[in-house]
């Protein structure tokens, strides 16, 4: 028996297009890989944290099937210090989700170019009255966590493009710091049961640089590749 609902609200045709466009097309391609994750769980050796932005979908720019990457993706792509107490940590409940439960061996922390968060942040230091974004109750607090990294940089009256970069990236490391602070991170990476990877992508270029802690530099990633695919015809 169907039910009427009177003064529903439709749902966005965006959004049914795309999902009959996936039944037609990944779906039927990959529905045994559906009916396996449904089986026996998702077992993703990778996750990554990365930000909510919408340009910078990580399944799409690593090409992932379901089931292969845990995504957890926030404002700036912050990772707290490890604080237990009573209040809400989704991140950090997440984290904990990914590394004890899933027993994921990698955990990625992804910034990308012309972030908001950062640039948001970077306008806040140069001027304090400047509205971190939106005048709600919970962006404000939740970029701070990026003094550590501006502290380090100095210059922190700067808001410039290529200051906003560097805090970013800045920031990336500021985040591996943070996620040893956990203590189930700090004893499987020194196990070597899990490895912290910094990763900085560009919306614009398409360009990937991973983090290099042994040279404190991020380099790029598949360099002639990505060259090459710069040189391809656009339509």
């Amino acid at each position: 028996m169907s039910v009427t609902v009177k003064n529903a609200v439709p749902f966005p045709g965006q959004l049914v297009e795309g999902y009959e466009a996936f039944l037609t097309g990944r779906f039927g391609a990959e529905q045994q890989r559906y009916r396996q994750l449904a089986t026996h769980g998702q077992k993703p050796r990778i996750m990554m944290i990365g930000c909510c932005d919408s340009r910078v979908a990580p399944e799409v720019i690593f090409d992932a099937g379901p089931g292969e990457i845990f995504v957890v993706r926030n404002v700036a792509n912050l990772v707290p210090p490890y604080a237990p107490d009573g209040d809400y940590h989704g991140t950090s409940a997440a984290l904990e989700f990914g590394v004890m439960a899933l027993r994921v061996e990698h955990i990625v922390v992804m910034g990308h170019a012309q972030c908001g968060g950062v640039r948001a942040f970077a306008e806040f230091q140069k001027d304090p009255h400047h509205a971190p974004l939106s005048p709600g109750d919970f962006i404000g607090s939740w970029i701070r966590l990026m003094a550590p990294s501006a502290e380090k940089l100095g210059d922190a009256d700067l808001a410039t493009p290529e200051y906003v970069e560097r805090l970013a990236l800045e920031s990336i490391k500021q985040s591996l710091a943070n996620l040893r602070t956990f203590p189930c991170v700090r004893t499987l990476e020194e196990r070597g049961k899990i490895k912290l990877h910094g990763a900085y992508f560009g919306v614009m270029d398409g360009r990937m640089l991973v983090y290099n802690a042994q040279a404190d530099q991020f380099e790029p990633v598949a360099g002639d590749l990505h060259a090459a695919a710069l040189q391809q015809p656009r339509f």
